[in-house]
């Protein structure tokens, strides 16, 4: 899955056992895009059923550091499930690990740092890590370590290098990169790019969360000027054939005293539809947005949105797409 799409279209070839059912080949997007389907495993079946025709991948979040940064939590039984499922719809199938901490509620630097700077942490979790696409039957890793503090920097080659000698020769890594407006800013946030892409099959740029309650005022969740400027940064540091760009399928509410929530596609426009507010297409951003009574403020991402960066990703020549996540983007296609 290195440098082209068709790459994903590959099949092992094999007699199918006495009662199982048949297979379909695997999806090729018919605008030559891989389209990256995140999932949580509480995501149910049919949404992955529903949205395959559009998808090339489906990412489950399966298992999460510990915060001794020497561990795995054990996968939710329900991912299994999903990478079944993926196969039957003729999907790739990647294992999501992260350093997500339900105990923090957000992602944990500490354990994440306990993790790269530590060769034989490193060694223990790649280990375990191939151990689990083996015995799951995953077709690779997606690495979502966010909060990389800049002196880990090179603890996450290192991780990625590890898992790279550990999977088989057909199973793809990819890694999640938040966004960053300048080239250097990528260093700063513990990402070396360009030896990075040395290593995985895409780095998958979260082109999201410029703006959330909690850490902004309200405005777009990733506004195409934004979104656009974060690309042509990463561009300077790697192909465009390694870069997917990552897309909301979500939005936020702002209420007046600057506390809000997450809102799936579907809750965004019902909250509107609700309170009798205007929804209003932003074509500059590329989100709609709306004022709500008592000075609430919605922005959301939808699949308008997302063609507007499907048709930027295809403009700029990228590898392709990846959405956060099946089901609460509503229906993809």
């Amino acid at each position: 899955m290195r440098t082209a799409i068709a790459t994903l279209a590959l099949l092992l070839l094999a007699p199918l056992p006495a009662g199982a059912a048949p297979v379909r080949e695997l999806a090729e997007p018919t605008d030559g895009l891989a389209v990256t389907g995140y999932a949580m495993p509480s995501t149910r079946p049919a949404i992955v059923r529903r949205d395959a025709d559009a998808l090339s991948t489906v990412t489950v979040a399966a298992t999460s550091l510990k915060p001794s940064g020497a561990g795995l939590t054990e996968p939710d039984p329900r991912t299994l499930r999903l990478v079944e499922v993926a196969h039957e719809e003729g999907l790739r199938a990647e294992l999501l690990v992260g350093n997500y901490s339900d105990r923090l509620g957000g992602f944990d630097p500490d354990a994440l740092s306990a993790l790269l700077s530590s060769s034989a942490n490193i060694d223990v979790v790649a280990d375990r890590l191939a151990a689990l696409v083996g015995a799951g039957a995953w077709d690779g890793v997606n690495v979502d370590l966010e909060l990389v503090r800049r002196r880990d920097s090179r603890g996450l080659v290192a991780f990625v290098q590890a898992l790279r000698e550990r999977l088989p020769a057909a199973s793809s890594i990819t890694i999640d990169v938040s966004a960053s407006s300048t080239s250097s800013a990528y260093l700063d946030r513990g990402y070396r790019m360009t030896e990075l892409a040395e290593v995985v099959d895409a780095i998958q740029l979260m082109a999201y969360d410029q703006h959330g309650p909690g850490w902004s005022g309200p405005g777009p969740v990733g506004g195409l000027p934004w979104v656009r400027k974060s690309v042509a940064a990463a561009l300077e540091l790697v192909p465009a054939d390694r870069l997917d760009l990552g897309i909301a399928g979500y939005g936020y509410l702002w209420n007046a005293d600057g506390s809000g929530r997450t809102l799936a596609v579907k809750a965004a426009r019902n909250l509107v539809s609700r309170t009798g507010a205007r929804p209003r297409w932003n074509g500059a951003q590329g989100e709609w947005t709306a004022l709500l009574p008592g000075g609430r403020r919605v922005w959301w991402s939808d699949g308008r949105s997302y063609d507007a960066r499907a048709s930027l990703t295809a403009e700029l020549g990228l590898r392709g797409t990846a959405i956060w996540r099946l089901g609460s983007a509503g229906r993809l296609g």
